[in-house]
C-alpha cells in the first residue's frame, strides 16, 4: 500500500518540480521530527541475520546510502531512519564548491535512469565535520566520498585528498576514494596507472600510521576496459587498501529507450540507474574472479528491486548502494531488499 502511494501519488507530484527542487522537497519534509518517526515505523526492518563483516566493520544491513544524496552530511539520520545499513556521505573536496551550472540533473524516466553533471557540489570539508560531530552513531556506519576540488591542478589532487581524509578521519568509519565522476574535468585521468597509485599509496601510507587504520574504498567507473581494471585490481592489492567501489555514472547512452533527441538535448553527464545494472554487475563478477574473491566490493548501479540486488550479491559483492533506484521505487525499496535478503542469507 505504500508503494502504491509512491508511486501513484508521491512520485507524480516531485517528479513536477526540477530534480534538485524536488531533492529539496523531501529534505525538508524528512527534516521534520515526526516525519522522521514515522518513516522509522514504516521502512526501518530489522533482523539480526542481515549483519554482516566487511573490512573489519560489522554492517547491520548490506545495502547503503550510495555518495550523492547527502552530499554535506545533513541526512544523516533521517537515511539511516529508513533502514539502510550504512550512510556515505559526499562526495566532499577541501573547499566548498558550487558545482556545475543549473539544470544540472535530469530524469529518463522511460529508462529509470538520471543524467547528472553536478560537479562535486558541496559545502566543503569543514561544513561537513561540523555536521558529523552531532551525530550519535548508534551501530550505523558513515563513509566518506572524498574528491578533489575543481580549481585544483590535475597534478596536486593528491594533497586534496589527503586533506579531506585526515579531516575526516575522526567522524566516519570507512573512506571511498572517487576519482571516477565524469563531472570534474580530467579526473578521470586519476584511474590511470600512476596517479592512481600514487594517491591511493600516499592514502594507505597515511592511514597506516594511525592507531586504528580505517578501510579505504576505491570508486570506479563502469567505462574502463577489461586491461585498465586488471591495473586497477593489481594497484589495490599492491597498495593495500580495502576494496572497491563498482560502479560511478557512465558516459555511455548505449540502449536508451529515451530518443536519442532528449538524450541529446540533455548533453553530458553521468548516466545512473536501471541502464548500468549489467554493466556494474559484468565489472563487480570481474573483479571478485580476477583477485579470487579477495578484494570486497561494494556493488552499485541499477538496483531497483530485490532480484537486482541479489544478482550482485552473486556476483560477489560484499555490499550494495542505492541512489537511482530510491528516487524511482520510493523509501519502501530498502524494506522490500532487506526482506528478502533474510532469506536469501539463510
Amino acid at each position: 500500500m505504500v508503494s502504491a502511494m509512491y508511486n501513484f501519488i508521491i512520485k507524480p507530484l516531485l517528479f513536477k518540480f526540477s530534480p534538485e527542487k524536488a531533492h529539496a522537497i523531501i529534505v525538508a519534509i524528512i527534516r521534520l521530527p515526526f516525519v522522521k518517526m514515522i518513516l522509522g515505523a514504516l521502512f526501518n526492518f530489522r533482523d539480526e541475520r542481515l549483519g554482516t563483516e566487511v573490512a573489519g566493520l560489522h554492517f547491520k544491513n548490506r545495502i547503503g546510502l550510495a555518495a550523492g544524496f547527502d552530499k554535506n552530511a545533513s541526512l544523516i539520520r533521517e537515511m539511516a531512519s529508513l533502514g539502510f545499513g550504512f550512510i556515505e556521505i559526499g562526495t566532499i573536496t577541501p573547499l566548498g564548491q558550487p558545482g556545475n551550472p543549473k539544470p544540472r540533473i535530469f530524469r529518463l524516466p522511460e529508462d529509470q535512469a538520471l543524467v547528472n553533471r553536478m560537479g562535486f557540489n558541496n559545502l566543503g570539508v569543514d561544513a561537513a565535520i561540523s555536521k558529523l560531530k552531532k551525530i550519535k552513531k548508534k551501530n550505523l556506519i558513515i563513509g566518506g566520498n572524498i574528491g578533489k576540488n575543481k580549481i585544483t591542478p590535475l597534478e596536486n589532487a593528491k594533497e586534496d585528498y589527503l586533506i579531506c581524509f585526515t579531516k575526516l578521519f575522526p567522524y566516519v568509519d570507512y573512506f571511498t576514494v572517487n576519482v571516477s565522476s565524469p563531472n570534474t574535468p580530467n579526473l578521470r585521468e586519476l584511474q590511470d596507472k600512476k596517479p592512481l597509485t600514487d594517491i591511493l599509496g600516499s592514502l594507505q601510507k597515511l592511514n597506516l600510521t594511525k592507531e586504528k587504520p580505517k578501510p579505504i574504498f576505491l570508486k570506479i567507473a563502469p567505462d574502463v576496459s577489461f586491461e585498465q581494471l586488471d591495473d586497477i585490481i593489481d594497484i589495490v592489492q599492491q597498495t593495500g587498501i580495502s576494496g572497491i567501489v563498482a560502479t560511478n555514472t557512465t558516459i555511455s547512452r548505449e540502449g536508451l529507450v529515451t530518443s536519442a533527441h532528449t538524450v541529446e538535448m540533455i548533453g553530458s553527464g553521468g548516466l545512473s540507474g536501471l541502464p548500468l545494472k549489467h554493466r556494474s554487475t559484468e565489472i563487480i563478477r570481474y573483479i571478485v574472479q580476477r583477485s579470487n574473491g579477495s578484494i570486497p566490493v561494494i556493488g552499485i548501479g541499477g538496483i531497483q528491486s530485490a532480484e537486482d540486488a541479489i544478482e550482485k550479491l552473486e556476483a560477489g559483492a560484499s555490499l550494495l548502494q542505492i541512489y537511482t533506484g530510491f528516487i524511482y521505487e520510493g523509501p519502501a525499496l530498502v524494506k522490500r531488499i532487506n526482506k528478502v535478503l533474510v532469506k536469501f542469507q539463510t
